[in-house]
């Protein structure tokens, strides 16, 4: 079964703790926090903002804030709302990180209506296989059947151009 029946993935969802908000309304994302990590990360390195602003346009995003001011944490997901979701762009802002905004940033993501009942949840990781493991998932149970294409240097590629 799909998400919830009458849920938009549109519809503004707002979770809270302490001086915290999780907040899945776009207009509250800051560009410039998402883009300056996203461009010097290693999954990312040298993106340009366009193509940040873009991929955030066709996405579900979750902002974290410091109370309702600075983004501090982001995180997007790639879907079709019926039967599988892609996790990606995760980050906490290094001054931020150890309270537990990561884990809790997963779990809303999780938890929001229209991702409910997918049959399949999908993201990649170097370095934070421990707090992913903490909410289920698992390396890929048969690797075989998972192919790529894998370009690291398309935004160098893109910037010659």
């Amino acid at each position: 079964m799909p998400s919830e029946p009458g849920v938009s993935p549109n519809m503004v969802v707002e979770n809270r703790r302490g001086e915290f908000l999780i907040s899945t309304d776009p207009a509250r994302l800051d560009l410039n926090v998402i883009h300056e990590f996203l461009t010097n990360c290693y999954w990312a390195k040298g993106i340009p903002r366009d193509l940040v602003a873009r991929s955030i346009e066709h996405a579900l995003c979750f902002g974290v804030y410091d109370g309702n001011r600075a983004q501090v944490a982001f995180a997007r997901v790639i879907s079709d709302f019926a039967t599988i979701a892609y996790i990606g762009d995760v980050f906490v802002l290094e001054t931020f990180r150890g309270r537990g905004l990561g884990k809790w940033l997963m779990e809303c993501i999780m938890s929001h209506p229209a991702l409910q009942n997918l049959r399949r949840w999908i993201l990649t990781t170097r370095d934070a296989h421990g707090l992913y493991s903490q909410l289920g998932f698992t390396p890929v149970k048969a690797p075989e059947r998972f192919m790529e294409i894998d370009r690291p240097d398309v935004y160098e590629i893109r910037k010659t151009t």
